[in-house]
């Protein structure tokens, strides 16, 4: 395939080499982006993309390299020259001012003024200008941001960027909390901004996404250049093995392991903020799926069996013991464990060290008399980062510095040392690279094998579909069919979560 122009190149970045210490995240590495191209930026968690793309908006200063935009050089002092030249960034966990309105996010700190007043009825029909051309004019500019879905809130980001009229966008894992819905909208989004001529950095770990949207790619591994080409002239294998180092040949490894006893039971169990009473057996060495919608009882159910929201009706039995209404640490005795789906605000105390992250919930190993024995705590919680294979530097560290797949290998590392019976696993993959991918699925296998139960929800089929026993299917806030992941396919599920009945179930009411 023939190269366009060079005059058509948008953003060089050559030779950009950053260290942290003894840390080497980057290592002379660099690509091009061209005016109305989608170029991705692949690696492992901790492969240099993020140090990359913060180098690019400013936020980070490269130890070496050299940077330009259409041509001119390009040396950003802080995120404000980024922005000046039409940098702008879409981060994985949103920047949007939840208290303020859609038109006040979309133009805040460039609202229009005349004598240092907002002229409120510009700043309205630039903002719904903005809306009409993303064709979502039924968002509201004057709804708080905190009332959207996470689809309208990822659409008010975007329109922000194009408000400060965006040459170069950078979208970080930009469908990883979408539905399908929203995500096929975004894509289409992303149709638009390349007839503009906007270059669009698109960093995922959804190969099949990539594949889609994607023109060209640049694989990083270890902060240097593993890969680099169109994304039509290459397979997905060849672009894992890039990533990884090494061909992964089973890239959902099963564990062999038995199902036994009911271990977890709901029945009619309804919590707050769920739209239906649920009925569901987890049985030990299970691991079973759930499938739905985002906004399907899903999250809600996980909640309220963890104690984190009250129950409102319903029974819960655990080991075969019923019981009523429980907080979250009453959970954590009963043999219960949660992995919250939100990593940053739920799942981890970002202030805290990876050690105390790793073991708040089960202290008792390294406490004796009241008193915390942190060298004892640190020792394990390094065998512990060594097991899940986490890229950081010592326990004693705070986790807020990890990259967002480390940060969820730690999230997950607390329920492997906390022990727990039941495993309630809400989107544990979620910004995930690939290996790392396949290394959770085949610790879940590991833990199905020695009894435990896992309760795994997930908006990723394919994971689904290659990691379950068995899949159940929500769909406004009730379990509309639950069987064996043999018998399902990606079209059943989807027409269960969608529709609240299956192919087989043609003649059943909607839910």
């Amino acid at each position: 395939m023939s190269s366009p122009p060079s005059g058509d190149v948008l953003l060089r970045m050559e030779g950009v080499a950053k260290s942290y210490g003894a840390t080497r995240a980057l290592d002379g590495v660099g690509f091009e982006l061209r005016r109305g191209e989608v170029h991705a930026l692949l690696g492992e968690n901790g492969a240099g993309k993020s140090t990359l793309v913060k180098i690019l908006s400013g936020a980070v200063r490269p130890d070496a390299g050299r940077m330009t935009i259409a041509g001119e050089p390009y040396a950003p002092a802080g995120p404000a020259d980024g922005k000046r030249r039409g940098v702008r960034m879409i981060y994985q966990e949103l920047t949007l001012c939840p208290h303020l309105s859609v038109e006040e996010n979309i133009l805040l700190g460039k609202e229009p003024r005349r004598r240092g007043l907002v002229r409120s009825g510009e700043m309205r029909r630039r903002v719904r200008e903005v809306l009409a051309f993303l064709r979502h004019p039924e968002i509201a500019p004057d709804a708080p941001v905190r009332t959207l879905s996470v689809g309208a809130k990822q659409l008010v980001e975007i329109a922000r960027a194009l408000a400060d009229e965006a040459r170069i966008l950078v979208m970080d894992e930009p469908t990883s909390s979408l539905t399908l819905e929203d995500s096929e909208e975004l894509f289409r989004i992303v149709g638009f901004l390349k007839e503009r001529g906007v270059g669009v950095i698109y960093i995922s770990h959804f190969l099949e996404e990539v594949r889609r949207v994607a023109d060209g790619f640049t694989v990083l591994r270890d902060g240097l250049t593993a890969g680099a080409g169109r994304m039509a002239d290459v397979g997905l294998e060849d672009v894992i093995a890039m990533m990884v180092g090494q061909d992964v040949k089973e890239l959902f490894p099963r564990v062999p392991h038995a199902v036994a006893e009911p271990v977890l039971a709901l029945d009619r169990f309804r919590g707050r903020g769920m739209a239906g009473e649920v009925d569901l057996v987890v049985r030990r060495g299970e691991i079973l799926g759930v499938a739905g919608l985002i906004g399907s009882g899903r999250t809600e159910t996980l909640r309220a069996v963890f104690g984190l929201d009250p129950v409102v009706r319903g029974g819960i039995a655990i080991g075969g013991v019923r019981f009523g209404a429980g907080r979250p640490w009453e959970r954590i005795r009963q043999g219960l464990g949660l992995l919250s789906e939100d990593r940053q605000g739920e799942g981890l105390a970002l202030s805290r060290s990876i050690a105390d992250n790793a073991t708040l919930s089960r202290l008792g190993p390294f406490s004796r008399g009241g008193v915390l024995a942190l060298g004892r705590q640190r020792e394990a919680v390094a065998a512990l980062m060594d097991r899940v294979k986490v890229k950081g530097r010592r326990p004693s560290e705070p986790v807020a510095v990890l990259s967002g797949g480390n940060q969820q290998k730690i999230a997950l590392a607390r329920l492997l040392h906390q022990d727990a019976d039941v495993f309630l696993l809400d989107e544990p993959t979620r910004g995930i690279d690939v290996l790392s991918k396949a290394q959770i699925y085949e610790w879940i296998g590991r833990l199905a094998a020695r009894g435990k139960a896992v309760l795994f929800v997930s908006s990723y089929l394919p994971e689904l579909l290659g990691v379950c026993d068995t899949i159940a299917v929500f769909h406004r806030g009730r379990v509309v069919d639950c069987r064996p992941a043999s018998a399902w396919d990606g079209a059943g599920i989807l027409q269960a979560a969608a529709v609240g009945r299956t192919g087989a179930d043609r003649s059943g009411a909607e839910a």
